[in-house]
């Protein structure tokens, strides 16, 4: 996967938004709205979405880009309800059907950081699935957030 694959993203998606606060047991589940464009040319793309939060506006924003010397794929999130009014940095690799990356943020002043990994999968040129879970310290990742995509338009 390449930038190329960033440019199969671009476009208007609807679907759902699944969210656990803790493993196993559902939170949340609501609709959601996306636009993922091109930035500066294609050599970025920018996913805007919206949807709500157990019955609360929510919003948020990624910038993706491929970076070609590393040949690793970064992220830059914020969102209004996940991200608390900090920025979550992540970069990984490649996978079949997108990509994966892994970022760390804050959960309290003098704690572990805790992991959020990401993946973007295009199941087929309709349907994309971003899968985040969390990785606390010493316990097993867990799914976190599942957005499943129908391209429309």
């Amino acid at each position: 996967m390449t930038k190329e694959f960033l440019q199969q993203l671009v476009g208007s998606w609807e679907g759902t938004c699944r969210t656990w606060f803790e493993p196993g047991e559902l939170a949340d589940e609501s609709a959601v709205k996306g636009t993922i464009a091109p930035v500066l040319g294609g050599g970025f793309v920018r996913h805007v979405y919206e949807g709500s939060m157990q019955g609360k506006p929510r919003q948020g924003e990624e910038l993706i880009a491929y970076n070609a010397v590393t040949k690793l794929f970064q992220i830059s999130w914020v969102d209004d309800f996940h991200m608390s009014g900090a920025i979550l940095f992540s970069e990984g690799e490649g996978t079949a059907q997108g990509f994966s990356v892994l970022g760390k943020y804050d959960v309290g002043s003098g704690l572990p950081q805790w992991g959020w990994r990401t993946e973007f999968a295009l199941l087929d040129a309709n349907h994309l699935t971003i899968s985040a879970y969390n990785l606390m310290p010493e316990e097993e990742e867990a799914l976190a957030v599942e957005t499943k995509y129908s391209r429309v338009g």
